[in-house]
């Protein structure tokens, strides 16, 4: 069988970004399995994470597999000097699959292509986060019943927000209206603007943020100004709390708009805004459970009527 790899979700059609939605949706009836009984999968972080790491080794062990790796490089023989192409030739023959975050853009795709065994890109620097662009469609979707035809918000930190840049990639065969609110320092990159013109993705750029421009919003995607990106940290202050939605912002809100956040949060979503019913944020990180579970079964050759057909449910 060909490796399947998971590195970008452009690459992936509307009908294989359904198909595993679809699978999300078996997992999500029922999580604990034993899919992945005497596989391991192996999770190098190169860089911090919660819930990326977390969510991606809870998958694995609800699928019956076991887990190692790593959570901070310092840890590793990268100190010592070893490249990335020797660690990923090691691990690999001690793992079936290997998760890999790294601060690098193009990590993912460069470990595709010199380990043997199939790589999820649990982010690569400001570039893609596909899986949890997986999670963040499979949110949309449950909420909004649909993922054609929608208006969608994107709030902050645009220009590193790599989670929003695979947003862009993936809803481009779903007809959507992108709305993005940044400060000038953080709009979004002309290349992901090119891509929309490209693609034919409809946009229109905000510096304001009130109640009256997102009222429209099916989805605000709300992100984090992200302090690890910057090089000059005056700038990083000028900026961080430029944007902070609050409860009194939704009063105009259609009744079936939800709020998304990748997490963490710092200040960009006030705490008055958790027990909003509009707030979706904690549901979109469990998501994450079950979007990672089929990337998981598509990147090891296991299909969505083998999970229909599949007799190892733990209830």
């Amino acid at each position: 069988m060909k490796k399947q790899d998971y590195v970008t979700i452009a690459d992936l059609s509307k009908e294989e970004i359904m198909y595993l939605i679809a699978m999300a949706e078996e997992f999500e009836r029922h999580p604990n399995r034993e899919l992945l009984k005497g596989k391991v999968v192996a999770t190098l972080f190169f860089e911090p994470s919660t819930r990326t790491r977390l969510s991606f080794e809870t998958a694995a062990n609800r699928l019956g597999a076991r887990v190692i790796g790593f959570t901070d490089a310092k840890v590793t023989s990268t100190t010592k000097g070893e490249t990335l192409k020797d660690t990923l030739l090691m691990v690999a023959n001690y793992a079936d699959i290997i998760a890999m975050r790294h601060y690098i853009e193009g990590a993912a795709l460069y470990a595709a292509e010199v380990a043997p065994v199939p790589i999820i890109n649990a982010g690569d620097g400001a570039h893609m986060h596909p899986s949890q662009c997986l999670l963040d469609l499979y949110s949309i979707y449950k909420t909004q019943g649909t993922l054609e035809n929608l208006n969608i918000y994107l709030v902050g930190d645009l220009k590193y927000g790599r989670t929003v840049h695979s947003l862009i990639t993936a809803m481009r065969h779903f007809n959507p209206t992108f709305h993005f609110i940044a400060p000038e320092e953080l709009k979004m990159p002309q290349e992901y603007k090119l891509y929309c013109d490209e693609h034919g993705i409809k946009y229109v750029e905000y510096t304001d943020f009130n109640e009256d421009i997102i009222s429209k919003a099916d989805i605000i995607y709300m992100t984090r100004v992200q302090k690890e990106r910057f090089s000059d940290l005056m700038e990083y202050e000028r900026v961080k709390n430029v944007y902070i939605l609050n409860r009194a912002m939704l009063g105009k809100s259609k009744d079936n708009m939800k709020i998304l956040h990748p997490l963490p949060r710092v200040n960009e979503i006030a705490y008055d805004v958790d027990n909003d019913p509009h707030a979706y944020y904690i549901q979109q990180a469990q998501n994450g459970l079950y979007a990672r579970e089929a990337i998981f079964c598509h990147c090891l050759g296991i299909t969505l009527e083998d999970i229909k057909n599949d007799k190892t449910i733990i209830y």
